[in-house]
This record gives structure tokens, C-alpha cells and sequence, in this order.
């Protein structure tokens, strides 16, 4: 004699076996255990560094409306200037040993005689880039008054928008 009452509770047993295996499956895949062997966070916080050192070198100082020193190095092409301040803003950080963050920036601006390309010219290093660095890139918009060397028309003097770009890595 076959009867129906014990069918509901094997419905209700398969449903409460779903419930359970899905209710694991989203812990689990929720769950992230950061470790130091992750380059990702360490790669944002150089960002972050490099990010803030320009800008605080593109800060005017006692905010008038003079020029800011990145703004001064870019124009003149001063990259010891740059190198030192740039590296003193880098590598500085509580303790007794600096940081050994290195670098190399460049200049890149709009070639004025064929519209669309553009140009770079080096702003300075500390070593150079061998290839088997992990390096990152950081770059920050700079208006300067200068005359790139590509241009010797009378319509590129004046202000230019310049990006100065600079990758960074650690030793």
C-alpha cells in the first residue's frame, strides 16, 4: 500500500539542502583574504604617492598665483631640481630609513606642426628602467609658458597644456 505522506518532507528536506549549499556558496565567494604576496595593493598605494608628490609640486606656494616649482622645473627644464624634490616627497616616511622608490619622468605635449601627434622629452631619473621592474605610472596636467623645441612658429608662444608623466617603481 503506497500513500502520499511522506512527500512533503522530502520536498522540504531537497529544499533546505538547496538553501544550504547556496548560503555556502555566497560566503565563500564573498569572502577575500588579502595577503602580502598581492602586488595589486601595493601597486595602488605607489600610485597614491606618486599622485600626491605631483600634486603638492603643482601646488603654488601659500596658494597665490604664482607659478607652482613643477611648473618652474617643467619650463626650464630643470630635472636636478625635480630629482631632488620629487625624490624627498617620495621616499620620505616616519622611521629612520627612506624609502627606495625610484623613477623616470618625461614631459609630453602636442607636436603644434602635425596636430594629433605628440611629443616627450625626458624630465630626469634617478636610475634607468631595465625592464625587470614593476613599475606604475603617474601623471599630472601642467600649463606652462614655453616653447617646445619641435615649434618655431610666432603662434606657439604662449601657454601650453603639458603632461608630465613619470613611472615609478621600488628597489
Amino acid at each position: 500500500m503506497v500513500n502520499d505522506t511522506g512527500q512533503l518532507y522530502t520536498i522540504e528536506g531537497i529544499a533546505a539542502g538547496l538553501i544550504m549549499l547556496l548560503t555556502a556558496f555566497i560566503v565563500v565567494n564573498s569572502t577575500s583574504v588579502y595577503t602580502p604576496g598581492d602586488t595589486h595593493i601595493t601597486d595602488m598605494q605607489l600610485e597614491v604617492v606618486g599622485s600626491d608628490a605631483l600634486a603638492m609640486m603643482n601646488t603654488a606656494p601659500n596658494n597665490t598665483l604664482e607659478k607652482s616649482p613643477l611648473q618652474t622645473m617643467v619650463e626650464t627644464d630643470d630635472a636636478v631640481n625635480f630629482g631632488t624634490m620629487f625624490k624627498n616627497l617620495v621616499n620620505n616616511r616616519t622611521g629612520t630609513t627612506p624609502d627606495s622608490i625610484q623613477y623616470r619622468a618625461s614631459v609630453v605635449y602636442d607636436n603644434p606642426n602635425t596636430p594629433g601627434q605628440y611629443n616627450s622629452t625626458p624630465l630626469g631619473e634617478s636610475r634607468s628602467l631595465t625592464g625587470g621592474e614593476h613599475a606604475v605610472h603617474v601623471s599630472q596636467w601642467v600649463l606652462v609658458m614655453k616653447q617646445f623645441p619641435e615649434c618655431h612658429a610666432q603662434s606657439c608662444s604662449g601657454n601650453h597644456a603639458a603632461l608630465v608623466e613619470v613611472y615609478l617603481w621600488r628597489d
